[in-house]
């Protein structure tokens, strides 16, 4: 493990094609990428796509999970039926995810573009956009429209059945007794799901926010498939993952992709402290809600 991690940080100061010995440049790379993230070309627009599609796809993909769960928990007939269909997206392989999305989100044959047509809705423009729906200033000109990173999303937010599964063993471990606890209070449905249930499930989402966090950043297959290994259109779908990639494979440029890996390894580093710290204020374990 050190040998990679070591090397990697050797070869981001050299230029190295990975067909003749590296040569030591300095810190040639690391300004080269300070330079790109000022101007929002290279690895800034790589920088402020995966913020885009994390930013997005981490929050709603806790939020579904977390309402699925409780949905799921609830005794009703059909729940072993029901629990199983929002799970199976989950075990699908990316690669056929990936396609099968393509196909879905598809602006001329898509079923979801067709469907809106019936009611008389347009139709986005999905992986064949640039445009992000979630950018403000397109919703006061009237230019908002669903774009590629926002079908990356709705990818991202079709598998949701991972964390779905842990929240809903979560939910088995919530004490009865502090439901009726505030019952007795005089606390309402909406008010023991608040104060209650979000509480105790903090530890759950609390580990679900790391590793949502993490796996945005390296999401790299199904971007790969639906881009064609471009990061078209307009450089939207190019996101940290697939420009290093891209850099290192086929552009031959090893020293900046490995300058680029340590910069976003930094980052991942950093968000996760700020999160660990952040969870003293927030996430609460079972002594803590007794007290």
């Amino acid at each position: 493990m050190l040998y990679p991690f070591s090397v990697s940080l050797y070869w981001s100061f050299c230029d190295y094609d990975l067909l003749s010995p590296p040569v030591w440049v300095g810190g040639k790379h690391y300004h080269r990428l300070a330079g790109e993230i000022v101007s929002g070309n290279g690895f800034g627009r790589a920088l402020w796509n995966t913020f885009y599609y994390a930013g997005i796809s981490v929050p709603f993909s806790i939020a579904l999970g977390v309402g699925l769960a409780v949905m799921l928990s609830w005794r009703i007939r059909g729940q072993a039926f029901w629990r199983t269909l929002c799970f199976l997206p989950s075990v699908v392989p990316v690669v056929a995810a990936a396609i099968l999305w393509r196909w879905l989100l598809d602006p001329q044959d898509g079923p979801l573009n067709a469907a809106l047509s019936v009611v008389g809705l347009p139709g986005p423009g999905w992986f064949h956009d640039y445009r992000e729906a979630g950018w403000p200033p397109g919703w006061f000109n009237g230019q908002a429209s669903f774009g590629s990173k926002d079908g990356l999303v709705l990818m991202a937010l079709w598998g949701v059945g991972n964390f779905m599964v842990i929240y809903l063993a979560a939910l088995g471990d919530v004490p009865d007794r502090l439901h009726e606890a505030a019952a007795l209070d005089g606390a309402g449905r909406w008010s023991r799901f608040w104060h209650v249930t979000i509480p105790t499930l903090s530890p759950v989402i609390f580990f679900n926010l790391i590793m949502g966090v993490i796996q945005s950043i390296q999401t790299f297959t199904q971007i790969y498939i639906v881009s064609e290994g471009t990061g078209e259109p307009e450089r939207s779908t190019l996101v940290i993952s697939l420009h290093l990639f891209l850099s290192a494979f086929q552009d031959l440029n090893m020293g900046y992709a490995s300058a680029m890996a340590w910069i976003v390894f930094l980052v991942l580093a950093t968000v996760t402290v700020l999160l660990f710290r952040s969870a003293r204020y927030w996430v609460y374990y079972e002594g803590q809600m007794e007290s």
